[in-house]
């Protein structure tokens, strides 16, 4: 099911990427670029201690994007790096109000709400999967990049996990150039790159084949074959260099509940053909859960990378290679094919001062509230289980658009339940002012919590209709109606309810 998503999405898209940008007219100019607004990428250091005596620490990032002067709101995530739990993630959305202090010293506090957990026992318990992390810390900036102590506590309100310590802050501020979400479909110009700065996102799925030395958590041998599915977001340094970030989780092989999240580096060069490239590439980040004993949680990639450039736009990638846990008993090969799409790439000299000229798409990023009424779990029970998620939307064409989240159970007794899906969407245009209806099908990797998804492979499909309010009609509330199963398990299937709201912002397809 998720191949043939794959390529269903490769058949309606390609038609809108090959279409060439239209040049404006004295009666249509171009889109302006609206006034950039401030925003930082964080990192975060917690120690914190268990309830059975363990210490572990969370490494956490977020990408905050300026309401105003003072508040800041987008999307963090929390994993594992410290003590023998590698697993525990956790996704969510952190709001954050500053202060100054000084010329070069600000004040923060910030809140952090979202879902996840990992390994639990009688002795530690995530409860339904929510998590809360108030912050205070002060911070002393160094040119665009600051760094400071945290005083934070981490709260699990209905497990035992939670805890108060002081960690570190680093960051570096930047800008976030986008258009007003009206001007999409809009000719635009812009010399510099719009929205999250990424210049493709690709679908991943793939093997891994662990090696002879491979242990579970108990011990045990662990050399079955492992399906996953993910996506990874890739910036462009300079021609055939990058630098990006990667989410996967098992969709096969009886590891439910396996993630992992990297930042990657790569290189490669053209063989025969400009299109035709041939690299490597090297990672690092967290992983685990799944009975997957990867320790700490910290892994270590490497490998060869294939990828073609195809004419009308997407590219078709090939990478193989090594991925191994820094402490833990976890070693695999890996094979995987994914299929990429562009986003933005970076500006070059137009012999216009107002940068390169393209066609302006709108994306969204919401904060969702899920509700999945009949969940069957592992001991036969089904019971109601409510989730927090990141959604991300990005459009092709006025009619379709591309849609990731990733989240994870917050409510219910599924904690540690966790889901990455993608897929493809479609959209009416404006009725009754400024609503829209759609329809959505995703498919990707979940697991965790108990709950019984049959090696991990899971589909989602939803109706929502979406109001468009605020400054500029950036901000969207969105409610969907939806159905939810596993695609390996027929008996595991319940309706959904889906509740969102997020930032529209207008990005340039070049």
């Amino acid at each position: 099911m998720i191949d043939r998503t794959v390529l269903l999405a490769a058949a309606l898209l390609a038609q809108p990427l090959m279409a060439l940008p239209a040049l404006a007219t004295p009666d249509q100019p171009f889109a302006r670029l609206a006034p950039s607004r401030p925003a930082v990428v964080e990192a975060s250091w917690t120690p914190l201690r268990l309830p059975n005596g363990d210490s572990i620490a969370l490494a956490g990032g977020s990408y905050l994007l300026a309401i105003n002067d003072e508040w800041g709101f987008g999307p963090t995530v929390y994993g594992a790096a410290k003590g023998n739990y590698g697993g525990i993630f956790t996704v969510g959305f952190t709001a954050q109000r500053r202060w100054r202090l000084g010329q070069n010293t600000h004040l923060a506090a910030g809140f952090f709400a979202g879902a996840g957990g990992g390994l639990s026992s009688n002795e530690l318990r995530f409860g339904g999967g929510l998590m809360l992390r108030p912050e205070l810390s002060v911070r002393t900036e160094i040119g665009n990049w600051y760094v400071g102590a945290a005083l934070a506590q981490v709260s699990f309100p209905s497990g035992n996990v939670r805890g108060s310590s002081l960690g570190l802050v680093v960051g570096r501020s930047n800008s976030f150039a986008s258009f007003a979400p009206g001007d999409a479909g809009k000719s635009g110009r812009a010399s510099t790159r719009t929205g999250l700065g990424f210049d493709e996102i690709a679908l991943l799925g793939g093997l891994y084949q662990p090696s002879a030395s491979t242990r579970n958590r108990s011990g045990q041998p662990s050399t079955r074959r492992m399906g996953h599915a993910g996506a990874d977001l890739r910036q462009y340094i300079v021609d055939g260099s990058w630098w990006g970030v990667e989410a996967a989780g098992a969709a096969q092989g009886g590891a439910d509940g396996y993630m992992e999240m990297l930042a990657t580096l790569g290189q490669d060069w053209a063989v025969g053909h400009p299109r035709l490239r041939v690299g490597g590439q090297i990672g690092a980040g967290l992983g685990g859960g799944g009975n997957v004993d990867t320790g700490t949680g910290w892994l270590l990639r490497a490998g060869p990378t294939l990828r073609w450039i195809t004419p009308w736009g997407p590219t078709v990638r090939l990478d193989a290679g090594w991925t191994k846990s820094v402490s833990g008993q976890f070693a695999a090969q890996h094979l995987r094919v994914g299929l990429a799409f562009p986003l933005d790439v970076a500006p070059q000299w137009s012999g216009s001062m107002d940068g390169e000229a393209g066609i302006v798409r709108n994306s969204q990023v919401l904060a969702s509230v899920q509700h999945l009424p009949q969940v069957r779990f592992k001991d036969g029970s089904r019971e109601a289980v409510s989730m927090l998620a990141v959604l991300m939307t990005r459009e092709f064409s006025p009619s379709f658009y591309g849609v990731a989240q990733a989240g994870s159970a917050a409510v219910g007794k599924a904690g540690a339940y966790s889901f990455g899906l993608f897929g493809l969407g479609m959209q009416s245009p404006y009725v009754l002012g400024r609503t829209r209806f759609g329809a959505e099908l995703l498919a990707g990797a979940a697991g965790g919590g108990g709950v019984a998804v049959g090696g991990g492979a899971v589909m989602q499909a939803e109706a929502w209709a979406a109001w468009e309010f605020g400054e500029a009609d950036r901000l969207r509330l969105r409610t969907g109606l939806g159905y939810w199963r596993s695609l390996r398990d027929s008996t595991q299937a319940t309706p959904m309810v889906n509740v969102s709201l997020g930032y529209a912002f207008g990005t340039l397809a070049r």
